[in-house]
């Protein structure tokens, strides 16, 4: 996945250029980058954060970055912001978001405009490069932002820092936020709304699908309205999203206490305690006591003082070791409890498997799980947070499989709850996974707790419809 934060100001910004991006760090885990106008020229910096935060990164680099105007970014999928001297003149620019058909837009570019890319990732052409050669085709950063929504399948956010101001364009789904806020002097726009209140900003606009806008410290003119269509990531409320953050006006802690409140309404199990999966989990949960009556805890405890969010390593051994070396028990907690846990989805399985093994080992008598979502059938195509993943690693993908011997022409009897073969399917997860019990919550409920029209929100993980 990824983040962006960008400032515009009267003053010097920098501060708020470094804590706003920093407050991006749950988006991602590989690299982090500064860009700031000094009124002469971009000064940048960008760091690979695999192994520390971003503020130990940056820190060391904040003399050295003086300006009124900068952009950062958090990203998983390449260095950025980048900074560019073209026909436009200068910018620096990043991006959020996935272009499916990359390489059929590489190859349009050297038919008919002769265009070249850097060979700095080992062959392979980094998006936000190539949105940049997309904008620079055009006669102006509206045209070419324009352009790049027409062409990218997919989703793709933009900003575009330039001497004069911040263009900032909304993917032309809506699939990802971007949202501006204002303080005396300043504006910002961000991904994630959590940021403004440490930084002093209060919310001002937030963008439409497909809308551009352009900043300076002088006010937000509107360059392109917003599209009619759009379809939100449902699972900004449900995992990645940060509980402070609102989006759509639906903050993301609220929506997890009402999601939580639905699950326990259709539950009916005995249990003497209900705890949450940390941290996303952990909202859900809230929500599933306080509906039921039935104590909350903290059976486990995340170590987090050096043990990083294990949710973006590429690598699924090191996420699975991470992921099972943060967790640690409390044993008096758990002996011979019946203990219901709330987890924002079920992808793998691997790591709540592991988990629950720790919790029979701490002689837990019964382990119930409840997902805050639906089975995740079909793996996003839309964004980057879960473009590593193989749809056949899906477990309920490998509960179809095992059910119907072979993967079916159609997935539709399993994402529909009245079915039996959906039940099964359930059953058959359960068992893999070593749960006493497990439900997952319907898509209408779910829905209901964001609370906005329904029609508007993505929901192809759980139903193959985008």
């Amino acid at each position: 996945m990824g983040g962006f934060f960008g400032v515009v100001s009267k003053e010097d910004c920098v501060n708020d250029v470094y804590f706003g991006t920093d407050y991006h760090s749950h988006l991602g885990t590989s690299m982090g980058g500064m860009a700031v106008w000094s009124g002469n020229s971009f000064n940048r910096a960008i760091h690979n954060i695999k192994n520390t935060q971003f503020r130990a990164k940056f820190e060391s680099e904040l003399s050295n970055l003086k300006g009124n105007m900068g952009i950062g970014c958090i990203s998983d999928t390449e260095p950025q912001p980048l900074t560019v001297c073209s026909r436009l003149g200068q910018y620096a620019i990043s991006t959020v978001g996935r272009i499916n058909n990359l390489y059929e837009i590489v190859d349009k570019a050297f038919a008919n405009q002769h265009a070249h890319f850097l060979e700095t990732n080992r062959g392979a052409i980094y998006p936000t490069e190539l949105v940049s050669v997309i904008i620079d085709q055009e006669n102006s950063f509206k045209d070419g932002l324009l352009k790049a929504q027409e062409m990218i399948e997919g989703s793709c956010s933009i900003l575009i820092l330039t001497p004069q101001g911040i263009y900032a364009s909304r993917d032309k789904l809506g699939r990802t936020p971007l949202i501006v806020g204002e303080k005396e002097g300043s504006y910002c726009v961000s991904f994630e709304s959590c940021t403004f209140a440490n930084l002093g900003y209060r919310f001002n606009y937030e963008l439409g699908p497909g809308e551009i806008i352009y900043l300076t410290p002088d006010g937000i003119e509107k360059i392109a309205p917003p599209r009619d269509k759009m379809k939100i990531c449902a699972f900004l409320w449900v995992y990645y999203g940060y509980p402070s953050s609102t989006y759509e006006g639906m903050n993301v802690e609220v929506m997890r206490y009402r999601n939580g409140a639905a699950m326990a309404e259709n539950d009916n199990v005995e249990i003497d305690m209900v705890a949450g999966i940390p941290d996303s989990g952990t909202g859900h949960a809230i929500g599933y006591s306080n509906q039921s009556k039935i104590p909350l805890g903290r059976p486990f405890i995340k170590y987090t003082p050096t043990w990083a969010r294990s949710f973006m390593p590429q690598d699924q051994t090191i996420r699975n070791l991470v992921a099972r070396m943060k967790l640690m028990p409390i044993p008096d907690l758990v002996s011979g409890k019946r203990l219901l846990f709330c987890d924002d989805s079920i992808v793998r399985g691997t790591q709540l498997r592991e988990t629950v093994d720790l919790l029979y080992r701490c002689n837990a008598r019964e382990v119930h799980v409840r997902s805050a979502c639906p089975p995740l059938v079909f793996g996003c195509k839309y964004l980057n947070f879960s473009s590593s993943r193989s749809e056949m690693d899906l477990v309920a993908r490998q509960a179809i499989i095992e059910i119907e011997g072979k993967e079916p022409e159609s997935f539709e009897a399993y994402c529909d709850p009245t079915n039996e073969k959906y039940n099964c399917m359930v059953n058959s997860i359960r068992k893999i996974l070593n749960f006493s019990t497990l439900k997952y919550q319907n898509l209408h409920d779910m829905l209901d707790a964001i609370g906005i029209n329904k029609d508007k929100i993505c929901t192809y993980c759980w139903n193959g419809k985008g």
